[in-house]
């Protein structure tokens, strides 16, 4: 970052230039600014993620912050990318995905969802669901376009809505169920709204949308005009509740490009395998922009995504239920250590209130964490704007995509918390 800084002569390489509105600024500075890593006088800061992960690193923490699994998914999976590769499927896959995968793509929305699009016309497989996100925002929005999003928000939504030029409007979830106020959320839309980009079920705050909500979005994104963007990539990932693809409800196919991926649900985040699907008409725009991003990419692990989509339901429900028991044990360790627990309904991450024990400043209780009982997480301001930061200030989030003895020691020292603070 220091060098960067150092070039000093170019504005657009120069991390002090100014981000005032009015001024002029490169697309990395608004995508700096959009994912929260751009200060008001310039400088460029790492992401919390990078910042908790060194401070787990450096304390011997156990890392509860960033959302990754510490162990591999199913071995039928990996045995087939070792096949590919070895039997020489190691060179591009076609710009739209291996057929194979498309079609399972395919198969996997008719067995759970009752949905069949076109594996040749409404699918396209994208390098993670970041980039079928990214491909999507550049291919719909521009200056003097608004996207909304629920906050708190993951990252990459504001990078992108920044680097397309668009302006980001946000419509707050609130505790104890993180569901948004359907009178708050009417207001925010407006004749400017193109894309309403959903993600459900939801990080940072686990919620999963019900059938009432999606309608009322629905309802709205017809009355206005704008595409919905479903990121649904912990669809697998409920606890006692039923995810509901927002495509699949009445007036939303048309308008919707639904995306998910191989990473949280059979814990191959590496791989980087995602996919979207929707009408023709805007799958083949967003084809148009994938094509100039990465072309293809992973085309072992393409045809071994597809193995995974067609396991049996014992494995879905099973990864539910490992994930539910893990829910539950971190939870017990976060209330003994004098936490407001909010339990959520999907994804693999708790959230708490850090408030009950006299603390409102979640960033500074973040930073000290791992040296005070040797456990990482991050705080949920840093996925929001100013307003949204102060709303949420006091809360933090843990992950509990971790093998179940790490996190038995994570909750065994939480407990410990209010005795050293």
């Amino acid at each position: 970052m220091a060098d960067m800084a150092s070039a000093g002569s170019s504005p657009f390489l120069d991390t002090s230039a100014g981000t005032t509105p009015g001024t002029r600024t490169a697309p990395w500075q608004r995508a700096a600014t959009g994912a929260n890593l751009l200060s008001p006088e310039g400088g460029l800061g790492v992401t919390i993620f990078e910042e908790m992960t060194t401070l787990a690193l450096s304390t011997g923490a156990i890392n509860l912050g960033q959302g990754f699994p510490d162990e591999d998914g199913p071995d039928e999976i990996k045995a087939a990318a070792q096949s590919a590769i070895a039997s020489g499927a190691n060179q591009y896959a076609p710009g739209k995905g291996l057929p194979v995968l498309r079609e399972a793509i395919t198969a996997h929305q008719q067995r759970f969802y009752g949905l069949a699009p076109d594996p040749d016309t409404e699918v396209l497989v994208t390098t993670g669901a970041t980039e079928a996100i990214a491909a999507t925002l550049l291919a719909f929005t521009q200056p003097g376009d608004e996207v909304l999003t629920f906050e708190p928000f993951y990252d990459s939504y504001g990078a992108i809505i920044g680097m397309a030029g668009a302006t980001h409007v946000t419509a707050p979830l609130l505790a104890p169920d993180f569901l948004p106020d359907l009178s708050a959320l009417e207001s925010v839309f407006s004749q400017r709204t193109r894309i309403v980009l959903l993600n459900n079920p939801h990080n940072p705050t686990g919620a999963v949308f019900p059938h009432h909500v999606l309608a009322k979005i629905v309802e709205l994104a017809a009355r206005h005009d704008a595409i919905i963007v479903s990121d649904e990539v912990y669809e697998h990932l409920t606890f006692g509740v039923d995810h509901i693809p927002v495509t699949s409800l009445p007036g939303a196919s048309d308008r919707t490009i639904t995306i998910s991926s191989a990473g949280k649900t059979f814990s191959f985040t590496g791989w980087k395998i995602g996919w979207l699907s929707g009408p023709e008409h805007l799958v083949s725009a967003v084809r148009t922009v994938k094509q100039f991003l990465t072309y293809s990419s992973g085309t072992p692990f393409q045809g071994a995504i597809a193995v995974g989509l067609g396991l049996p339901d014992g494995f879905y429900t099973g990864i539910a239920g490992t994930l539910q028991h893990k829910r539950d044990i971190l939870a017990e360790g976060l209330r003994a250590a004098g936490f407001g627990v909010y339990i959520p309904s999907g994804t693999y991450f708790i959230n708490v209130d850090t408030a009950p024990l006299g603390i409102r400043d979640s960033v500074d209780l973040a930073r000290r964490l791992p040296g005070v009982v040797g456990v990482a997480a991050i705080p949920v301001p840093v996925f929001c704007h100013p307003e949204g930061a102060e709303r949420t200030r006091s809360l933090l989030r843990f992950a509990f995509c971790k093998r179940t003895s790490v996190l038995e020691e994570a909750a065994e020292r939480l407990a410990s918390l209010k005795d050293r603070l």
